[in-house]
């Protein structure tokens, strides 16, 4: 498989350059030449598979050409030792809890795989030393850097805003050491995601070091979320309320949707999407008025989805050719704000005794409001309530059972880089290395 850049100027890449460089030299995100679609076959036969069956099925289609068979049945197979399971809410809404992994949040099926497929590649002999660069507003830090631990032959650099992300998030990313370097950024998420981007495009930078993401905008951490949309189908179809399918994404950088959407061109029987936002709401804006206006970030409750200027938007317009159109006749949206997501919280833990998460309960309350009679809905609980404990605690008035995961990274003392939103800092930290 070949891949090109979403600004057109790089094609014919192979996977493994696409995933060591993780950002196009022209700027662009890679995107795979083609995407298949799986046969009907699959679809009949998707309820009696298991997670790693199916996931290895899909992963085939986009990386078989690349990785031997056993290699990438492995992958798949040490990647995904947890479960994914679809939890019902109430009638005809159903949560898909992607907690359940390593970090207890979505991140962990795509950093573990991209971890175990870079380490594939520097196990060859090819890629060399590799470091790294991560920008985080909450979970993939920690899933990155879990993922990553202790890989032979990469270093991790995190980069995360000061003062705006949960203290267990924190934790998770900033406690463990050896191959994994926390640093803390003096401004928002937006500003570690140009710090990031910034050296990609840097000469003497990439002269010096080799560099890659780990963020979505890699082809290897945002391509294996397509694993659970297809999970998610089978369980609903176990359910028998497979029919007419809408699914509900909370939307930060947008890796997650565009991960779904590539899914539903690979032929999983979706009806249409939903992109939940918080007031971080660019892409209902576009979607409202065809104008696509990135702008700063503002700071809510569901941290992980404060993004202004959301990366994977350039894979959206490049997958639909640029039509809104036809991008908002299969994706719509709806925001919240931090009141709205507390009621939200506090409302339906009372009605069913499920617990959200601020970043679940905007996905949940999105399906709640504009669901149709004859739909069933599945939205991604994208992580464990108890990572906004305090924040969760106050909406509910009773304490969140910490899981013994968190409770352990809780335990660590931090250590981090305090850095500078200037690049010329950041810059200078990583020549001296």
């Amino acid at each position: 498989m070949k891949y090109y850049s979403t600004n057109k100027k790089v094609v014919g890449e192979t996977l493994e350059a696409a995933v060591v460089k993780g950002l196009a030299a022209d700027g662009g995100l890679f995107m795979p030449e083609t995407i298949k679609t799986l046969p009907a076959s699959f679809f009949d036969e998707i309820a009696n598979l298991s997670f790693q069956e199916i996931a290895y099925r899909v992963a085939d289609a986009f990386f078989g050409e690349d990785i031997p068979s056993e290699t990438l049945k492995n992958i798949v197979k040490d990647t995904l030792n947890f479960d994914i399971p679809i939890v019902e809410v109430k009638e005809n809404i159903y949560s898909l809890e992607l907690f359940h992994g390593p970090t207890l949040a979505f991140k962990d099926v795509g950093a573990r795989f991209m971890a175990r497929l870079l380490g594939y590649f520097i196990q060859k002999g090819d890629a060399g030393r590799v470091n790294v660069l991560v920008a985080t507003s909450g979970d993939t830090g920690s899933a990155v850097a879990n993922g990553f631990w202790n890989v032979d032959g990469i270093r991790v650099f995190v980069l995360y805003p000061k003062g705006k992300v949960s203290e267990i998030q924190e934790k998770q990313f900033t406690t463990l050491g050896c191959n994994i370097t926390a640093i803390e950024v003096d401004g928002t998420f937006d500003d570690c995601q140009a710090l990031v981007k910034r050296a990609f495009m840097d000469e003497e930078l990439n002269k010096n070091l080799k560099l890659t993401s780990a963020n979505s905008i890699n082809i290897a951490r945002f391509l294996p979320q397509a694993f659970y949309y297809f999970y998610a189908y089978a369980q609903m179809k176990r359910l028998g309320h497979a029919d007419n399918l809408v699914v509900c994404v909370p939307s930060g950088n947008f890796g997650n949707l565009t991960a779904g959407l590539f899914a539903k061109r690979m032929g999983l029987p979706v009806k249409r999407f939903i992109a939940a936002n918080n007031r971080n709401d660019i892409f209902l804006q576009y979607l409202r008025t065809g104008k696509y206006m990135p702008r700063p970030s503002i700071a809510t409750i569901a941290n992980a989805m404060d993004v202004g200027a959301p990366s994977n938007f350039a894979r959206i317009m490049d997958l639909y050719g640029g039509s809104h159109s036809a991008i908002s006749a299969e994706i719509s949206g709806k925001a919240y704000d931090d009141n709205q997501i507390r009621e939200i919280i506090r409302t339906t833990y009372e009605d069913t005794n499920y617990l959200l998460d601020p970043h679940g309960a905007c996905a949940y309350g999105a399906l709640c409001d504009m669901l149709l009679p004859a739909e069933n809905g599945v939205f991604l609980e994208t992580a464990h309530p108890a990572k906004f404990c305090q924040t969760v605690e106050r909406i509910i008035g009773k304490e969140v059972e910490i899981p013994g995961k968190l409770a352990a990274f809780m335990r660590g003392e931090k250590q981090a880089v305090p850095l500078s939103k200037d690049f010329t800092d950041f810059k200078s930290y990583l020549m001296r290395l």
